[in-house]
């Protein structure tokens, strides 16, 4: 849908969250390095980059088959084409894409990425990976092309900074590498463990040594595997603080604990009132107050949590701080906000909110990536009359029933052409 239409109300009942986008995608990429049946449970079907995945890989060659809304099986019925011709949106996870097709085939060639424009997500670390790995890599009108005559060969990697993607990639490319590849300064996060786990599954020798480096031992085939999907932390954090900013209270099922402590810890001092369960996290409402945060590779927030947080620091009295050094571009959201009443100024790479306790006006405005479409919701939730969100096609690529679950917790919300 083109619009998404939020009138205020408090969040109140239970939430079940969805399986995690940002792993889901990767899981996609990884069943490309076999020809065996790959099964993924938990799995965010209705996702639109989730789509638009599938709909490469059965480009590919690959066979897609949905089980309802939260399974997918991927066979394989004929030869996987080396090429990913496609004139869809294009997604970041081409580059994967490219990964898997040169480790398994020897050759590759993908659309140049897409996805959310954050600032400069340049595509260097990929190309440095797989020329280290033995490839030869060039740009050809606006594909991404990759060979290695006689398959890629296993070195060290060092990446000068810790970057997901990357990490990724290398990741699927070692698994079918000859001999030893060695990821050094890798970002370990929970959808990297994760990918980790689905590879072990299909064969992979993967060993990691903490932040200091992965070991990948390469091996001759991988094979199929049942895998199921981490819960979204992502979506956890929206609707945790959704349930704050409006005063509600709130259960959120499956809720991954262990993967958010930083973030949990901040919203506890910013006045969240939180109780853990069984397999879940009660929000007991609270009292958003100021926050001063800045992004960092994982355990520390993530930077997609910044635009949900600038939102929070709207709905507290007083002036919050918000750094994120990884993509200082990504603050455009601030201006759609102003459209409702939040003042805020850039300083540097440092985004103030100046938080007037939530006194905002319903208005139109843009989701300009899908993070910051999810935060204009929450906005929404504590605004005078109706706000319309545009491109909300955005927030539909990384929350499934997104307008759906916010009716559910008693807000009107809706979809509307």
């Amino acid at each position: 849908m083109s619009k998404l239409s939020v009138h205020p109300g408090k969040l109140n009942g239970s939430v079940k969250l969805s399986g995690a986008k940002n792993s889901a995608l990767r899981l996609l990429a990884a069943s490309l390095l076999s020809s065996d049946e790959i099964t993924l449970t938990n799995y965010p079907a209705p996702l639109l980059d989730a789509q638009v995945h599938v709909d490469m890989l059965n480009h590919l060659g690959k066979q897609c088959t949905l089980n309802g809304e939260d399974s997918i099986t991927i066979t394989e019925a004929a030869e996987i084409k080396s090429t990913l011709s496609w004139e869809g949106r294009s997604i970041r996870n081409t580059l994967l894409i490219l990964g898997a097709l040169t480790t398994r085939l020897g050759v590759g060639s993908v659309p140049l990425p897409g996805g959310c424009k954050l600032g400069e997500r340049k595509y260097d670390l990929h190309v440095m990976l797989l020329e280290r790995l033995g490839a030869r890599v060039w740009e050809e009108g606006d594909y991404l092309c990759a060979e290695a005559k006689g398959g890629l060969v296993g070195a060290d990697i060092y990446l000068p900074m810790r970057s997901t993607g990357a990490t990724e990639n290398a990741i699927l490319c070692g698994t079918l590498a000859r001999g030893t590849t060695r990821i050094w300064n890798p970002h370990i996060r929970p959808e990297i463990l994760d990918l980790i786990a689905l590879l072990q599954k299909m064969g992979a020798k993967i060993k990691v040594f903490g932040q200091e480096h992965i070991e990948i031992t390469g091996v001759e085939e991988l094979h199929g595997a049942e895998h199921s999907v981490i819960p979204d932390n992502m979506e956890a954090v929206t609707w945790l603080a959704g349930a704050v900013i409006s005063g509600g209270d709130i259960e959120i099922h499956n809720f991954p604990h262990q993967d958010l402590e930083v973030v949990l810890a901040h919203l506890r001092a910013a006045g969240a009132q939180l109780y853990k369960g069984d397999n879940s996290l009660i929000v007991r409402g609270g009292q958003c107050y100021p926050i001063e945060i800045s992004t960092g590779p994982h355990p520390g927030i993530n930077s997609d949590v910044q635009p949900i947080l600038a939102a929070w620091g709207a709905k507290a009295q007083g002036e919050s701080r918000i750094v994120d050094l990884r993509f200082p571009g990504r603050y455009a959201y601030a201006e759609q906000m102003a459209k409702m009443g939040v003042k805020h100024e850039v300083r540097g790479d440092m985004l103030v909110i100046h938080g007037s306790g939530g006194q905002l006006q319903g208005a139109e405005v843009k989701a300009l990536d899908l993070r910051a479409g999810a935060a204009l919701a929450l906005c929404g939730l504590m605004a005078e009359g109706e706000t319309i969100i545009t491109d909300a096609w955005q927030i539909e690529r990384g929350y499934v029933n997104f307008a759906e679950k916010l009716a559910s917790l008693g807000v009107s919300a809706r979809w509307v052409d």
